[in-house]
């Protein structure tokens, strides 16, 4: 009786040797490794809308013709920008929109009233510096180039008009204020150099001249960050 209590001892302090040598050999669960959030910072890509003013300058002659002068009509139109950023600060800008231009005749020639109408498409690139240390406000300013093309030309007291497409610089400065991360407000003004040749047809006579148009676009708008 004693011998057989030794042996259960025995076996029973075996088996439970083995089940803690078993329960060394499995490894704890390791714990769930936190996974770094990844951030990601706004699209370079952002567009606007703008309602813009078109204030062209009172300037502008016919050769041959001393004292002559011209003016133009001022116009509101629609404008839509697109921009891509380099990095925070640095963009590029695509401006584009279209609108018309009465070209009127002063000085000597005022009495042809109404010269002619033309409608100017003029796409305007121009590379742009943000400021970004100012919170929601961020203004820029640029510096660019413009194309202008002049089309669906119209002659009135002329007859026949045509004002040719031209190259000319750009100056911009404007601000945005965002309300949320791709919602903002838009206040900008450029200044294009815009000097255009142009040659009139009046009376039969073949006349050449220049069309100093050189407008302030002022607008305003909405911003969309993507």
């Amino acid at each position: 009786m004693g011998a057989a209590l030794g042996v259960a001892v025995a076996v029973i302090l075996i088996m439970v040797g083995q089940r803690a040598a078993a329960a060394d050999l499995v490894q704890a669960p390791s714990a769930p490794q936190a996974v770094a959030s990844v951030t990601e910072g706004p699209s370079p890509w952002q567009i606007r809308l703008r309602a813009l003013g078109v204030i062209t300058e009172e300037s502008g002659y016919v050769n041959a013709v001393p004292g002559s002068g011209l003016s133009y009509s001022d116009t509101m139109t629609p404008e839509l920008d697109i921009s891509y950023f380099f990095t925070d600060n640095i963009a590029a800008e695509l401006i584009l929109g279209t609108t018309y231009a009465n070209i009127v005749g002063q000085g000597t020639i005022g009495g042809l009233g109404k010269v002619g109408k033309v409608w100017l498409l003029p796409p305007t690139v121009t590379l742009q510096y943000h400021f970004t240390n100012l919170g929601d406000f961020k203004p820029y300013v640029g510096a660019g180039i413009n194309y202008t093309i002049f089309y669906n030309q119209d002659a009135d007291s002329a007859d026949a008009l045509k004002v040719k497409n031209t190259f000319g610089a750009a100056l911009q400065v404007g601000f945005d204020y965002m309300v949320d991360q791709h919602w903002g407000v838009n206040f900008d003004v450029k200044k294009l150099f815009l000097k255009p040749d142009f040659d009139v047809t009046v009376d039969g006579a073949k006349l050449t001249g220049k069309a100093a148009l050189d407008p302030w676009l002022i607008g305003a708008g909405v911003t969309y960050r993507f």
